[in-house]
């Protein structure tokens, strides 16, 4: 008896391993077979979008059909297939919970359009441009950190897609790929408002009048799709007094990649406005006004 299941044991072994041995040769022809699909894709489709979408979704397929090669395989025979199909579902439900989470949130990204690639995004507090969403990864070309301006500072950053659930994604291009941003200019209290106003009005017909029409049409597409007010997205003027100066405010909207470059030539446009203004505006810059001094003791001698 004890040499009967000796050999029942030792055939259930060589069954398994025929059965690994068949699962891999198979996993191997199966990727094999992708590859030569991808690497056709490469050169037949000429649209780098369309090209890279049917690559992920040709990868994707390949891990679909080897995981149901793998399940066939070893599950035997159709009486066990529910079974076995419970067990390993279980079995990799509680191994590979953080790849499952990422696997749902790459679905949830795809279907619910939180984000796509070329996308500006803030992701688990890194901020940059995506640049592949693969199965359970983000991976961004990262702006700013050191680099103290809305430009690529090199890194590229690999970011599990389980963060979708756990923290806030900030998207800067989706649906109204606009921001608001401001400049403040201090001048003398001396100088003429209203010559600074038409300054600064130079530079909004100047500098911000296209993005001002195109923001409009992409805000009322906005209020359409979510419950929100009918934001004002003109630029807008406004001033503060100081201790020290006048304080001009200037809030528009800019394009989410120009936003540098835009306010660079906004600054230009202002100081060119008053170096012309013949005096009339003058930028004011922090002063001291001392009102004691302790006293002093002078040798004219030395």
């Amino acid at each position: 008896m004890k040499s009967l299941l000796q050999k029942i044991d030792l055939l259930n072994e060589n069954v398994l391993l025929l059965k690994g041995a068949q699962f891999l040769i198979i996993s191997i022809i199966i990727l094999t077979l992708f590859w030569l699909i991808r690497t056709a894709m490469t050169r037949s489709i000429s649209d780098d979008a369309m090209r890279y979408r049917a690559k992920k979704i040709s990868r994707f397929f390949s891990y679909l059909l080897i995981i149901i090669v793998g399940i066939i395989i070893f599950a035997g025979s159709s009486e066990n297939l529910g079974t076995a199909i419970g067990l390993i579902s279980a079995g990799l439900a509680f191994a590979l919970q953080e790849v499952i989470l990422a696997v749902a949130g790459w679905i949830s990204i795809y279907s619910s359009r939180i984000y796509t690639t070329g996308d500006r995004i803030e992701l688990n507090g890194v901020t940059g441009d995506v640049i592949d969403i693969g199965l359970t990864k983000t991976t961004l070309m990262e702006i700013g950190d050191w680099v103290k301006s809305d430009n690529y500072n090199g890194r590229i950053v690999k970011i599990s897609n389980a963060f979708v659930f756990k923290q806030t994604v900030k998207n800067y291009s989706t649906d109204f790929p606009f921001l608001w941003d401001e400049v403040h200019i201090p001048i003398k209290y001396t100088s003429d408002i209203n010559e600074m106003n038409k300054i600064l009005n130079d530079v909004i017909s100047k500098e911000l009048k296209n993005y001002t029409e195109i923001a409009k049409t992409h805000w009322k597409q906005l209020t359409k799709k979510y419950l929100i007010e009918d934001a004002k997205v003109d630029p807008m003027i406004s001033y503060k007094l100081t201790d020290n100066w006048l304080e001009f405010n200037l809030r528009y909207v800019v394009d989410y990649k120009s936003r540098m470059s835009t306010k660079s030539r906004i600054y230009q446009g202002i100081k060119d406005g008053i170096d012309n203004s013949s005096g009339k505006v003058e930028l004011a810059s922090t002063t001291f006004e001392i009102v004691g001094m302790p006293e002093l003791k002078v040798d004219t001698k030395k």
